[in-house]
């Protein structure tokens, strides 16, 4: 016995197999109108008769893929095919089965004036062709601002230089029921595209007719000098009539038309390009300029802050230091967030200085160009040098000197009739004060080797856990050029300190001067050159495996020696 909710299913399975080696005996094609205006959306309906061969040694021949269907992809491209949708029946007529199939199809047209639907053909039956007039504009009864659904956009700029932020808002205006929709996002080949948050949701009034307006905005940045052209956005969706049809509904807008000048021609070379709306400088935990004790420990943290400019896009920030203060720089943080305005980027640089030599020392100062794109002009942000004196720090107090002995008096004995000069008895013996003298030098003394003897010790323990995380070091630093990290210079410094502990590395260009290879110095100011310089094109992978494999012969087969950071030009320079 079969159950009665598998015979509809079990009908379409034999129909399917009957009707493929059927002959096709007519194809109906009919729309819902022959006149549509722009954005409204056509439902086309196509109906096809057959009769069933009975035959039934194809019954188990259930190849879905074979099943038949109108060539309807020949009404692309004059329209878009929204929508398709397919069903069957089968019915006896004086004995004889035949079969019908009916397709419903959601046409869109793409153009304006008169399209043509053509002729469809389905086996050996074909359709006639249908005249489709598209009328510009809207409906008399349905005025532009009161459609269900349509997409207005704006940009914040009528032109911007290359890499200038560009501030695109969409707003989706819906009056009515809507059941789905997609919305279309921005996109182009030659240009970096961030959504600014989350989409925004607000009601808003046009011609008295109330809108849910759906707003999202874009931050854009060309990459290309020229003529940027945005594809168009659209919104395909349904709603539902206060009767319960359901109903297509569609619409597109493209931005207009975007200049995208290049760089100025007097912008200096080989210095990065920041078009940002405001950048600053600013430094913290630094003390005024003064004195500073040998050996003192300070913490320098340099953060550099740009407006309408992704993180990634800001230059690393420069580490030099005057040979007389030693600097541990840690790995840059870099951070982008969503203002109202658009991006904002910070970029944080934190350094321990110590200072290791009296004497005089200038910290430089640091200077950012950068093309101010309110303005129009170039800048730059500056943070002054600092001078300070260093001074040995204040040493212990000498010892105390013994008192001189106060000089004898003279004291009349009660026994005898003349004076006799006996002296004065001393409260502490003499000894006594120098038995008490050297035992405290030699308390000091045994204080002072078990201090130096601890110390040697942490050193060992110390060199050894170094040496056992230079491989740990390497390998970040393989790691950070593969994935082209930003920080690629912190990690180089920081191998190098544990592979070469008898050299000062203060920053990436001491290693390069020290490495006296040529071919690591080039490699690495190009890939440098490539990260940070927005105006080339990214470096290749085939570039970031040079750079590693002259790492490792650096790592293999280099040496220290003295005096090896000095009569090569700076990093900033090869870069």
């Amino acid at each position: 016995m079969v159950k009665p909710t598998l015979f509809p299913l079990a009908l379409l399975l034999v129909f399917t197999a009957l009707i493929l080696p059927a002959q096709a005996s007519s194809l109906v094609a009919e729309p819902d109108r022959t006149q549509i205006y722009e954005g409204e959306v056509l439902t086309l309906t196509v109906q096809g008769s057959l009769e069933i061969d009975l035959n039934l040694s194809n019954l188990f021949d259930l190849d879905l893929t074979r099943l038949p269907a109108p060539d309807i992809e020949q009404v692309e491209p004059a329209f878009e095919i929204l929508d398709r949708k397919q069903r069957y029946s089968v019915q006896t007529i004086n004995g004889r089965m035949s079969g019908q199939v009916t397709w419903t199809y959601q046409l869109a047209p793409t153009t304006t004036g008169s399209l043509t639907i053509p002729a469809l053909t389905f086996q050996d039956a074909q359709s006639e062709p249908i005249r489709i007039d598209v009328v510009a504009g809207t409906p008399p009864d349905q005025p532009d601002a009161s459609r269900d659904i349509f997409i207005e956009l704006s940009a914040d700029k009528a032109e911007v230089y290359v890499q200038e932020q560009l501030v695109l808002t969409v707003q989706l205006f819906i009056s009515g029921n809507l059941i789905r929709g997609e919305l279309s996002e921005p996109e182009h080949p030659d240009a970096v595209i961030e959504p600014l948050g989350k989409q925004q949701e607000f009601t808003r009034y046009r011609d008295g007719v109330r809108y849910r307006v759906v707003e999202r905005r874009y931050a854009i940045f060309p990459q290309q000098p020229g003529q940027l052209n945005l594809p168009p956005l659209r919104f395909e969706g349904q709603t539902r009539s206060p009767g319960g049809q359901l109903r297509f509904v569609r619409d597109h807008q493209q931005l207009y038309e975007v200049p995208v000048k290049p760089v100025p021609d007097t912008w200096p070379a080989n210095t990065p390009w920041l078009p940002a709306s405001s950048l600053a400088l600013a430094e913290d935990g630094l003390p005024p300029p003064g004195e500073l004790a040998l050996g003192s420990n300070l913490n320098r943290k340099v953060t550099l802050l740009a407006g309408g400019l992704p993180a990634e896009a800001l230059p690393p920030l420069p580490g030099q230091v005057p040979a007389a203060i030693r600097s541990y720089p840690e790995q840059a943080l870099r951070n982008t967030e969503t203002t109202g305005e658009g991006l904002q980027a910070a970029l944080q640089q934190s350094s321990a200085l110590v200072p290791v030599q009296a004497g005089e020392a200038v910290i430089p100062e640091i200077r950012i160009p950068w093309w101010n794109t309110r303005t129009g002009e170039p800048e730059e942000a500056v943070l002054p040098e600092r001078r300070y004196t260093i001074i040995p720090q204040a040493g212990a107090a000498p010892a105390a000197r013994p008192a001189t002995p106060p000089p004898s008096e003279p004291v009349t004995r009660p026994d005898a009739g003349t004076d006799v000069t006996v002296p004065r008895p001393e409260t502490t013996p003499l000894w006594l004060w120098t038995t008490l003298t050297f035992a405290l030098l030699w308390l000091i003394t045994l204080a002072l080797w078990w201090r130096h003897h601890r110390a040697a010790v942490s050193d060992r323990a110390a060199t050894e856990t170094e040496d056992s995380n230079e491989a740990a070091a390497f390998n970040r630093l393989r790691q950070a050029i593969q994935r082209a990290d930003a920080d690629i210079a912190g990690h180089l410094v920081r191998w190098a300190r544990l592979r070469f502990q008898q050299e000062r590395f203060d920053s990436a260009q001491d290693v390069i001067r020290f490495s006296s290879d040529p071919d690591l110095q080039a490699r690495f100011g190009k890939v440098q050159a490539r990260l940070y310089a927005q105006q080339q094109p990214p470096e290749s992978g085939e570039e970031r495996k040079q750079l590693i494999a002259a790492l490792e012969q650096l790592r293999r087969h280099k040496t220290g020696h003295k005096d090896s950071r000095h009569g090569l030009p700076s990093l900033h320079q090869l870069s």
